[in-house]
């Protein structure tokens, strides 16, 4: 059976995988079969709007698992993979990283394997048009001071966390798997994203759902660590890019062009907050700040070039840090419903087992 249009989707029901599969059924409108695990980080409401789309298929499954892998492959025939799954919280990843090698690390590798006895059974105009797209993280490059240059394709692999090394042995996987064996793959590596349907325990989410409750705002070290901010609309429109347009082989950065300490995104998810949610109780949520020893590990600077990819593939972010910010802000606000559904008591267990002796230090 010949290939088809449609494409396979890992992770789909995570984070970004759910922005870019509601993305993609938008814009693109060519099928997707949408295999996640369906972990904590994955929920399927995140895909209800989808739910009488039939060209939408959500499978629950592992990547790990050779033989579901190898079935959808077979079964959907798709022109692309386009590989989101992964463990990807640092703080989970130090309290327990066997999870992030096994998925990041083993999960890689099956798909991968997999993908190539697909690709390697099509013809040669097929083999030509398949592309196998891994998305990675700005991550793996390690640190920056503050007047170093932003990371570029060619910056040095120094990965500082279990996370991080974790995903710099995939890169490197998918690297070796298409200089040896020739698989169509292309890697991006993007900064950090926020957006809708993030999961509750990252910085941005967890800083507006706890200034709204009135809770403490933990805050690690001096708050002086700077994160490349991107808008997860704006990462999904880069990945449409580079799957249709990106160079076989090469490696793209995705970026939004909006270095911000941790402090400053603080307080202005507090002001945001406060003025969407004013509390006259509460005043100003700037006073929930609380400074915690830091993690272990935890890398200074990030920050991408983009130049790349605006140079070869003409993208670049269209969203700005404040209106981005301050249109998520307000999705949280107006989806208080979809929170409460994933705080499950693992999640809330999760943060007390973080923060709590932080907080008491």
């Amino acid at each position: 059976m010949a290939i088809q249009n449609t494409i396979l989707v890992t992770g789909g029901a995570g984070f970004i995988g759910s922005n870019f599969v509601l993305s993609w059924r938008e814009t693109v409108g060519s099928p997707i079969v949408n295999l996640d695990l369906l972990t904590y980080a994955g929920n399927a409401s995140n895909l209800d709007s989808l739910r009488s789309d039939s060209g939408h298929t959500l499978v629950q499954g592992d990547i790990c698992d050779a033989e579901l892998v190898g079935s959808l492959l077979s079964e959907h025939r798709p022109r692309a993979i386009v590989h989101f799954a992964a463990e990807s919280h640092v703080d989970r990843s130090i309290v327990g990283p066997e999870a992030f090698i096994r998925t990041n690390v083993q999960g890689t590798f099956t798909l991968l394997e997999q993908a190539r006895a697909y690709w390697s059974g099509l013809d040669e105009a097929e083999r030509s048009r398949f592309r196998f797209l891994h998305v990675s993280t700005d991550e793996v490059y390690g640190t920056l001071g503050p007047d170093d240059p932003a990371f570029s394709e060619t910056t040095a692999y120094a990965p500082n966390s279990p996370y991080a090394a974790s995903k710099a042995a995939s890169d490197h996987l998918v690297r070796a798997w298409h200089h040896t064996y020739g698989l169509p793959v292309v890697t991006t590596n993007c900064s950090n994203n926020y957006g809708p349907f993030q999961f509750p325990e990252k910085l941005i989410p967890l800083m507006i759902l706890s200034a709204f409750e009135g809770k403490p705002l933990p805050v690690y070290g001096d708050g002086g660590n700077v994160r490349d901010w991107l808008f997860v609309g704006d990462h999904c429109s880069a990945i449409h890019t580079v799957l249709e347009r990106g160079r076989v082989g090469e490696t793209y950065n995705i970026g939004g062009n909006s270095e911000r300490k941790n402090l400053d995104v603080v307080t202005t998810i507090c002001d945001l907050v406060d003025e969407m949610r004013p509390d006259a109780v509460l005043g100003s949520r700037r006073r929930l700040i609380t400074f915690v020893k830091d993690r272990p590990g935890h890398d200074r600077r990030y920050a991408i070039d983009a130049s790349k990819i605006a140079r070869e593939l003409g993208w670049q972010p269209a969203e700005r840090f404040e209106s981005g910010l301050r249109r998520t802000v307000r999705w949280y606000l107006d989806h208080l419903a979809w929170v409460e559904n994933i705080r499950t008591k693992a999640y809330l267990g999760w943060i007390e087992q973080n923060y709590a002796e932080r907080l008491a230090g």
